[in-house]
Formats: C-alpha cells, structure tokens, sequence
C-alpha cells in the first residue's frame, strides 16, 4: 500500500505493464542489484546508471516516480550506460525489494536513519541490493521496512546527507570493492 493519490498509482500500473526494460550488455558483473526508490530527477537517474555501470552492477530496478529510458535527460548523464546495465520498472518498490530478495539479493538502504550503520563500520553482504530513495524524503517508510540494513555516510559539515547520485557513487563502490574481495 503507498500513499500516492489512486490516479497516480493507476499511471505507474500501466507503465510497468508497458515497459519491458533494458537487457544490458553481455559482459560478467558482479552479485550487486540496485533499486532507485522515486529518484525524481533524471539526471540523477542517468549519473546512477553511469557509476552502476562503473561498479559492476548486474541489474537496476527503476520504481516509483523514477525515470526510465530513452529520455534525453537520463541519456545526457548515463553516456550510454542506461544501455549497459540490464533494468526494468515496476511501479511498487516493495515489491522491487522482495523479487530480488527471492533472488538471494541482502536489501540495504542507504538512508540516515536511527538503525543505519556508518559506512566505515559496514559489512557488506555477498549479495548487495542498494535501495536509494528520493531526493528530498529519503527511501520511503515502507521500502525501509522491507531492507534488513541500513547503511549511512559520515557527514562532517553542517548538511546530513549529500545529493542522491553522488551518495550513490560512494556506495557503490564501497561494496563494488567488498563484493570483489
């Protein structure tokens, strides 16, 4: 159950029927998925798409309010990396979290919460699903609910978090390199 307004929810149904997603690009990646929980932006979308690229993602799941290719704006930043890494939509986060959990996939959620791990101290999981969540309000409640961990960046300035896909790009890498291990 969301609370986004019926009409909305109808939209998002009908975009995940008519969109299959991208297939990727054959090549060997590492046991690491990602789920952009409503990131509004595209140009965040396409600067994650870029850096999971980079890391070896094997999928993305695209949820919620979350762009998807082919938009201009997505392609600007992912210079071709929306084509690289295998994704698709679904309408419903949670149930984004629970296929890939049914796949052996550990959901962790980068968000500032009470239970988040900092980054430094984490132990990353054989199998990562990183959740990243909105923009302004973080990953939702529910989606939270759903991820065994959490996980946080260190913040040593005024602000607690920094922009989504640049957060993102610290992350993944972070568990680019402890999946590799």
């Amino acid at each position: 159950m969301t609370a986004r307004p019926l009409e909305v929810e109808r939209k998002l149904l009908e975009q995940q029927a008519r969109i299959g997603g991208g297939e990727g690009a054959e090549i060997e990646r590492l046991p690491f998925a990602v789920v952009l929980d409503n990131v509004r932006s595209l140009w965040n979308v396409g600067s994650m798409f870029r850096t999971a690229d980079a890391c070896g993602v094997q999928k993305m799941l695209l949820t919620g309010v979350t762009g998807y290719p082919p938009r201009p704006e997505l392609s600007k930043t992912a210079l071709g990396a929306e084509q690289a890494v295998a994704w698709s939509y679904l309408a419903d986060p949670v149930e984004a979290i629970r296929r890939l959990a049914r796949e052996g996939f550990e959901p962790v959620a980068l968000e500032t919460s009470p239970r988040a791990v900092r980054l430094d101290r984490f132990e990353w999981p054989d199998r990562v699903a990183l959740v990243v969540g909105n923009e302004v309000a973080g990953v939702g409640a529910p989606v939270l609910n759903e991820c065994s961990r959490h996980l946080s960046l260190p913040m040593l300035g005024v602000k607690d978090s920094l922009n989504v896909a640049v957060a993102f790009g610290i992350a993944a890498f972070a568990a680019a390199r402890a999946i590799q291990r």
